[in-house]
Formats: C-alpha cells, structure tokens, sequence
C-alpha cells in the first residue's frame, strides 16, 4: 500500500504534546503504512519521543521545528499575519507542498481555518469551506453528516447549497453511500416554513438533479438516521454541536449522582457496569473527535482542543481515512458536474 503522510500541529490544543505524541505512537502501531511529522518546539517534541521509549517507529516519525505556537484565544488574523513559523501554519504549508497528505491540528478553531484557507485555497466552485463532523444515530452503523458547524456565522443560498454538494460527495466517499440523501435543517418540516434563504436553497437543491434532496428536517432528526447529509449555516450549526454536548454532560451528571445516592442505586449500577461501559463505547464523544475543513485543496481535521489521548488518535484516523479516499479531489471532480445543473452564482 502507498504511504500516506499526516503532519500533525502537535502544540495546538490545551494539552499540546501530552497529547499529540502519545496518540501519534498509536496511530503508528495500528497503520504501518503511515508516516507523521511532528510539527513543534524540536526540543520538546524530542524529549516527549524519548519519553514514549518505543524505538520501533524511529523510521516513520520525524520532527519538524516551527518556533512559533498559535494560542487558543489568539485573533485569528493575528496569527496568520504575524506567526508565519507556528506550529499550525508549517503543519499546512507541509500539505501545500505536498510533503504531507493531511494534516490535524487541536489548535484554535478560527486560527485553523483562516490559516488553511489562505495556504490551501478553496476548490473551484466553493466560496467558503465549512466544517462538518458525522454524528452517531439510532441507525446500526449510520452516520449523519452535518454542516456548517462554525466556519461561516452568515450563509445564503448558494452558500448553503454548496454545502450540501460537499456533505453529498464527503457521504458518498467516506460512507460508501450511493446518492446520500440530503436535507435542509429548519424549523420545520412543512415548505412554508424557514428564512428565506433556506426557502431559496431548497427550491435550487430541488432542481438538481444530481443531489438527493429529500426536504427539510428538525434538530431532532439528526439523529434518526432517516437521512445522511443535513446542511445548516454555521451560527445553528455550532449553537446545536454545543447545546448537545452540554445535553451530555448534563445527563452524564445526573447518571453519575444518582447512582451514588445510596447504598442500593450503588449496588445497581455495580450490577450495570457492563451495559454502562457498552453505552459509553457506543456515544463517547471523542471517538467521533475529529472535524472536517471541508471545501479546501486539501486535508485538515480539527480536533477538539481538550481532546484526549484517544480522542485525538480518532482524528489522526479520520484524516487517514480521508488521505486514502483523496475526499478533496473526489469532491473537486463531482463539484463541475454537480454544479452545472444548480442556479448557482
């Protein structure tokens, strides 16, 4: 098989290389395929190799100095005007130049995206990317894709529709789905109801032939698994992916105290360990850790910033996965014949 090179930001985040290098050395245990390229202070990515103790990957992980670090509350125009040898940017020019097929960064989010927009360049015919992540459903083994989930505050029609090719193809590739049913999310499901962008991309999503348009959907429908791709501008999109991590923890919470409450709920929930450990496998939110910057000439994957050892290794695998399926030129080859049947301006 072809070796696939990941760079990773291994600064970024709030735990930086306390994190990045122990997932990087899981990441190459499970694909020896793989090459990574650490991107950071030399000095203290090299202590934190040495610390791991585990010479079998010497060969296939390297360090990149970059002097520089982009801070989590950073002004994103502040760093990529002023931290041109940060961690995050060398990790993306490494993509630019071909060096690395992908790159993964827990860095800060508007930092990431502006970076990677300005080095990579969107593909012809998307105006802005966006970022999506798949959520878990009641479905077996189903996803639902959903963007914008913070990239762009303000999108109209077209903007939304581009969306919806990218989720469609992002589907279809990574799912191995044939016409991905995609759908508007709104406040409801009836025609008339929405803002008048939403009405105006679902009348131009209608008219293509080449999408599987099937509507629009609810908050709730997320999770149903009736549909594959649901597209929302990324001022719903990132209130939503909040409020349901909020609504975990919160159940998380209440789970955890009742189950303390006495000696019996404490017996009970003894007796329940199994199923418990079985549901945290199942909706653990780091295992779906790892975003897409989707619409770049390139791979990105954004990781949660208080991302996990295990966390982060899930999106270290994601940007694999999508560096094998080549998601932007598979994306960049379906966008002229997608986009030639849409009224798209």
């Amino acid at each position: 098989m072809e070796k696939i090179t990941i760079s990773i930001d291994a600064m970024g985040g709030d735990n930086g290389p306390s994190v990045t290098v122990p997932a990087a050395f899981r990441l190459l245990a499970r694909y020896p395929y793989i090459k990574l390229i650490l991107v950071g202070n030399q000095v203290i990515l090299n202590a934190k190799i040495a610390a791991m103790q585990n010479t079998k990957f010497q060969d296939r992980i390297v360090v990149q100095h970059a002097s520089e670090e982009v801070l989590m509350d950073e002004l994103p125009s502040k760093s990529l005007r002023n931290k041109k040898d940060s961690s995050m940017r060398v990790a993306i020019n490494l993509v630019k130049d071909g060096t690395a097929q992908a790159c993964v960064s827990a860095g800060n989010t508007g930092a990431l995206m502006a970076t990677a927009r300005f080095v990579l360049k969107t593909l012809p015919g998307i105006d802005r990317p966006a970022i999506t992540t798949p959520f878990p459903t009641v479905v077996l083994n189903k996803n639902t894709h959903v963007l914008d989930l913070g990239a762009n505050v303000d999108s109209d029609a077209n903007y939304l529709c581009q969306f919806a090719v990218m989720g469609s193809v992002l589907a279809s590739v990574i799912d191995n789905i044939n016409r991905p049913k995609v759908a508007l999310l709104n406040i409801g499901s009836e025609e008339n109801k929405g803002n008048e962008q939403i009405k105006k991309a679902a009348h131009i999503l209608a008219e293509n032939k080449n999408i599987n348009y099937v509507g629009f959907v609810e908050g709730d429908d997320i999770f149903k698994g009736t549909v594959d791709v649901i597209v929302c501008d990324g001022f719903i999109g990132n209130i939503m992916l909040k409020s349901i991590e909020g609504v975990l923890k919160l159940v998380a919470f209440y789970a955890k105290r009742n189950m303390l409450r006495n000696i019996i709920t404490k017996l009970m929930a003894l007796l329940a360990l199994p199923m418990l450990k079985r549901l945290h496998r199942d909706i653990d939110p780091g295992k779906y850790n790892g975003a897409t910057l989707i619409g770049l000439q390139g791979v990105v994957i954004k990781s949660h910033g208080s991302a996990n050892v295990a966390a982060f290794y899930h999106a270290l695998v994601k940007a694999v996965v999508e560096a094998e399926k080549q998601v932007p030129q598979r994306i960049r080859d379906e966008l002229t014949k997608v986009l030639q049947d849409s009224k798209l301006t």
